[in-house]
């Protein structure tokens, strides 16, 4: 591993270990998809017994929390969740997050949706002024791939499809290219409204209550 990657690794073990100090007794737990996100799962065990239950972003993570030994319970079966906690591709000083990265956008965005406080883990590499020179992630539902696609060249993007890749929930990903998301909330808004698309990678109507940003000498909170 090259020393940035080492840095970088660092940079997000400490933010995940940051986040276990949201958790509290018998409580509901969602738990998003990712690297900084793995670092979070190793050391959950020694939290295991304050959970009163814990639900899964995505198959990778369920399979991920059961390696540790944690039981995953169908997001179905609980009221609501009380801590969310998931990184990011992209995020900014304003909560606004770009997602979608590992594919597990939409049943992120649903446990975002759900919880009372969503925690976003990243390292200091992903704080950005403005989203969107990571591609933006769009789940698409495939009949609809080609007329989503026109739609982002008609927003000034260039629409790639993910080749080979299909979410767990049977549907395509469209990463776009080249947009200037000055306005998440408005182009989040804008894109959900676009038929076929199932969810779109901006976290912005509903962003992060906590971004736990690492560095080298430690975690940076923003609120």
């Amino acid at each position: 591993m090259r020393q940035n990657e080492v840095r970088q690794n660092e940079q997000k073990r400490r933010a995940a270990e940051a986040a276990l100090g949201y958790i509290t007794d018998g409580i509901t737990l969602g738990v998003g998809t990712g690297s900084t996100v793995d670092h979070f799962i190793e050391a959950l065990p020694q939290h295991a017994h304050r959970l009163n239950a814990i639900v899964s972003s995505s198959e990778r993570t369920t399979a991920k929390l059961e390696s540790v030994g944690l039981t995953v319970v169908p997001f179905a079966d609980v009221a609501e969740i009380d801590l969310y906690v998931d990184g990011a591709d992209e995020a900014t000083k304003h909560l606004h997050l770009l997602k979608g990265g590992g594919g597990a956008l939409t049943r992120e965005k649903v446990l975002a949706a759900a919880a009372r406080k969503f925690v976003c883990i990243i390292d200091s590499s992903k704080l950005v002024g403005t989203l969107g020179t990571f591609p933006l992630p769009i789940e698409v539902i495939p009949m609809a791939r080609s007329y989503v696609s026109r739609q982002m060249v008609k927003a000034k993007g260039q629409p790639i499809l993910r080749a080979g890749f299909v979410t767990d929930n049977g549907n395509e990903i469209i990463d776009v290219h080249n947009l200037r998301i000055a306005n998440p909330v408005e182009l989040e808004t804008r894109f959900n409204q676009i038929p076929g698309i199932v969810t779109v990678g901006l976290f912005a109507n509903r962003g992060a209550d906590v971004l736990l940003i690492g560095h080298d000498d430690g975690v940076r909170v923003i609120e």
